[in-house]
């Protein structure tokens, strides 16, 4: 079975509940790390969490979900091995996997409408690393990660 770790905030709560409905119908297994209502939160929670798994390789892939997305991904990139991708459409979702390798992907609950979330993340999903050229320049952000290029 295929498995994913998802977060959100209270702003991306909505959306994260709509695509983890659709997942399972995908027959994902889903972590869930929260938040679990609409009530405010601190979004940096939920991207830690989310961020923190994949960093230490017990989720391959991650979603986050907060209003713009901007958060979550200022969060997610500062832990080792994470390549977050904030992504508003289907092109910037399938390039952030073909082109990045990204492994979590963040969208903005007040700028993607929950169809065009699922189509999104159904390629993002289905979308492999091409390698290549892009091997080296992903090589290369992990060479920064490591401190070995200032």
């Amino acid at each position: 079975m295929k498995r994913i770790i998802i977060g959100s905030d209270h702003a991306g709560f909505k959306l994260k509940s709509k695509i983890i409905a659709f997942l399972k119908k995908k027959r994902f297994s889903i972590k869930d790390v929260g938040t679990y209502c609409e009530a405010s939160c601190d979004y940096p929670v939920y991207a830690y969490a989310v961020a923190k798994e994949v960093s230490r390789g017990k989720f391959k892939m991650g979603i986050l979900v907060c209003k713009s997305g901007i958060g979550n991904s200022i969060v997610a990139n500062k832990l080792k091995g994470v390549r977050a991708a904030l992504c508003y459409n289907l092109k910037a979702a399938r390039l952030s996997r073909q082109h990045n390798d990204a492994n979590i992907l963040i969208l903005g609950a007040g700028f993607v409408k929950a169809d065009t979330a699922k189509k999104m993340v159904s390629v993002w999903l289905a979308t492999k690393f091409e390698g290549g050229r892009h091997r080296r320049r992903v090589n290369l952000i992990k060479k920064i990660e490591a401190g070995l290029r200032r």
